[in-house]
């Protein structure tokens, strides 16, 4: 194969990719329409921020909007892995589509809503679809390529949220100021429009025979006790000390209804022919590490992305604007990063350059805390250039290395399944340092303080320079965790995954 770091295991047979027998143009635009459909779900993490206190002004709602968030996140969260394995069973196409049109269904709806409670509640429809776009994508573009160009697709997808992540609350401050919130949502109808036909122009899919006698066996049963588990156990860490305290008897009693679905699905999937959680994405042990590594990564994005903002504003004084430019510039080096990281993973393997990537990453974060009190802007965004790009050599090496171990069968599942940890990772990092930068504030200022308060303070002007301090804390010890997430990334690829990838041999 190309180098020593990529070995073939001879002992599997080759196997035939029925979506790469496309022509370079039909294969051109189906990753044209890959794109337009990832930046459907990319710009939805980013556009609607920037317009939550024009939508709050029309519909009201203030106590509940953060659920525009966290119904999608869950939406999109629990029903990876049933889109993973209808993947597998009925193929791409058919998968993508729906999950397009419910994706358009719910943003038409979404601009359509008269309160709040239905503009929540539409939300959670766009997520339905939006599982679809996210995993099957990602399972698309490495059917369409060969493992030694795969690289270059999944480096235009980084890029499509990339661009997502600068242009995304730009966008929406801009539709939400001059022309209406509403357009935030029916501007993904004419991109979903030209996705969905050229999806169903170009992308064809040959008729699996081996497939044939189970294509009728889906295990709905599997799929309704996933959503259901899921939901309750997510929604539990969303609302978890927001919502409710962590030891009233709401959360108390949603985690224990999480933990009994969690039986019921063991049960169910046990029992299945073809379950939705198959039982070897565990068993395996490249699986099963690539699984636990980025949910870690999960775990500590959570650390940038949620709390740097509130530490570029409170404690180095920028706008929001220059705040966003300091969290922004990792989307630049994490794409261009993860292009390059075929040039080393070809020398060293997947598993070492990944740990290459996630060891510098774990030194960045634990790098953070050292920053002086109160610092330059040019620190911090330093940090997180390189950060973006140690988490481009952590993250790509996984996922093509992970989905080069199994056959097309396989790869819609797989593919979800380490979605669905990263979703997963990044849900309980929220909770988890939401509660830590919390304890800490309460620490340092006394009383029941919280994030949230101490900043609203400072933006009012009402809080002392002993407020500035103890936010700087907390953050600090947040990226403490991020970091502490990063060196148990190391170890599970250290102890769990092999030392070279077993690729199969592509015909």
């Amino acid at each position: 194969m190309q180098g020593e770091g990529i070995r073939v295991d001879d002992t599997k047979p080759a196997i035939r990719e029925p979506a790469r027998n496309v022509s370079t143009n039909r294969r051109g635009a189906v990753v044209a329409a890959l794109m337009l459909a990832m930046a459907l779900a990319a710009l939805d993490a980013t556009i609607v921020s920037t317009a939550v206190p024009q939508i709050v002004g029309d519909l009201g709602g203030f106590s509940v909007f953060s659920w525009l968030f966290s119904g999608y996140l869950l939406a999109v969260t629990v029903t990876l892995p049933v889109y993973g394995k209808l993947s597998d069973t009925f193929g791409r196409k058919p998968v993508l589509i729906a999950g397009s049109a419910v994706f358009l269904l719910g943003s038409l709806l979404c601009a359509v809503a008269w309160n709040m409670g239905a503009l929540i509640a539409f939300r959670v429809v766009q997520g339905l679809g939006g599982g679809a776009l996210q995993g099957t994508v990602q399972t698309l573009a490495a059917d369409l390529y060969p493992l030694k160009e795969r690289p270059k697709i999944q480096a235009k997808l980084s890029t499509v949220w990339a661009v997502a992540a600068v242009a995304g609350p730009g966008i929406g401050g801009v539709l939400a100021a001059y022309a209406d919130w509403r357009w935030i949502f029916l501007v993904n109808l004419p991109i979903g429009a030209v996705a969905l036909w050229l999806i169903v122009r170009h992308l064809h899919e040959p008729q699996r025979a081996e497939k044939a006698s189970t294509r009728a066996r889906v295990d709905w049963a599997g799929a309704l006790a996933v959503f259901a588990c899921g939901g309750v156990l997510l929604t539990a860490l969303v609302q978890g000390g927001v919502a409710w305290p962590w030891l009233s008897w709401p959360s108390l009693g949603l985690f224990g209804t999480g933990i009994a679905l969690v039986a019921v699905v063991v049960l169910i999937e046990r029992r299945a022919a073809e379950p939705i959680i198959p039982g070897w994405v565990w068993r395996r042990r490249t699986i099963a590490a690539v699984n636990l590594a980025l949910g870690a990564l999960g775990l500590l994005m959570v650390a940038p992305t949620v709390f740097l903002p509130t530490y570029a504003q409170s404690v180095l004084g920028l706008t929001p604007v220059a705040a966003g430019f300091v969290l922004s510039v990792w989307t630049l080096s994490w794409p261009v990063s993860a292009a390059l990281s075929q040039h080393v993973y070809r020398r060293i393997g997947f598993r070492n350059t990944a740990m290459l990537g996630i060891g510098t990453a774990a030194l960045i974060l634990f790098a953070f805390p050292l920053l002086p009190y109160p610092g330059a802007a040019w620190q911090p965004t330093l940090l997180m250039l390189l950060l973006g790009a140690a988490l481009g050599l952590f993250q790509l090496p996984l996922i093509v290395g992970v989905q080069s171990t199994v056959g097309w069968a396989e790869r819609g599942t797989t593919t979800a399944s380490v979605l669905f940890c990263r979703q997963t990772g990044q849900t309980v990092g929220a909770a988890v340092f939401g509660a830590v930068a919390n304890g800490v504030l309460a620490s340092r200022l006394g009383g029941a303080s919280d994030l949230d308060s101490v900043t609203r303070a400072l933006d009012a002007g009402t809080a002392p320079e002993a407020t500035r301090a103890a936010i700087a804390d907390a953050v600090h010890t947040v990226y403490v965790g991020a970091g502490c997430a990063a060196t148990l990334a190391f170890g599970v690829l250290l102890f769990l995954a092999p030392r070279r990838f077993p690729v199969l041999k592509e015909q």
